[in-house]
């Protein structure tokens, strides 16, 4: 039996309708159809994952591999997210995504980028948005700067992301005096 097939049926189904969603073609319909699902399968059918997608680890939000499809570029990643982890400002490095929360409550704030020169970056945060379970949100580039976060202090958050290739890098942004942001790239991974 395959791993695939041992994953609850929600997440079955969920596979099912994202592989007919990817091939819509236009990005605005592919993530609007992804989070649309999403939002319902989460409102009728909890989705519950196996407990290894459930722990976090001390010291950052952990990052696991729930689904590959090459065939149609796309991954599915659960992300687990301990009291008070968040990520530094960070882009998608061109890539869209559809996020959602499963368990608790994940605090999104959103960048925009209006000004790059000299290898820095200008921004302007946006609204912050507490998300909690079965909402979802999607990132189209060049709309793709943000910062996640569990902002619960006793209890985990878990996310669903359906990225459209396999996310194995993005980059970061450290603020500067003055106002501006330094670009670093970061190599991502999986946890076990």
């Amino acid at each position: 039996m395959s791993e695939e097939q041992t994953l609850p049926a929600a997440i079955q189904e969920l596979i099912r309708r994202v592989d007919t969603a990817v091939t819509l073609g236009d990005l605005e319909r592919v993530t609007g159809c992804i989070k649309q699902d999403l939002e319902q399968l989460c409102r009728t059918e909890p989705i519950v994952l196996p407990e290894r997608f459930r722990r976090p680890i001390p010291d950052c939000y952990a990052r696991r591999l729930l689904h590959r499809a090459p065939d149609l570029a796309y991954t599915m990643v659960v992300m687990t997210w301990g009291p008070g982890q968040r990520t530094p400002l960070h882009d998608h490095a061109g890539m869209w995504c559809v996020e959602c929360v499963l368990e608790g409550r994940l605090d999104v704030t959103q960048y925009e980028l209006t000004d790059q020169r000299d290898g820095r970056y200008r921004f302007d945060q946006k609204a912050t948005v507490q998300a909690g379970i079965g909402q979802a949100g999607c990132l189209i580039p060049p709309y793709e700067y943000h910062v996640l976060g569990n902002g619960l202090s006793d209890s985990a958050t878990i996310t669903l992301h359906v990225y459209g290739g396999e996310m194995d890098h993005c980059n970061l942004f450290t603020a500067l005096p003055g106002g501006w942001w330094e670009k670093s790239a970061r190599e991502l991974q999986y946890h076990g």
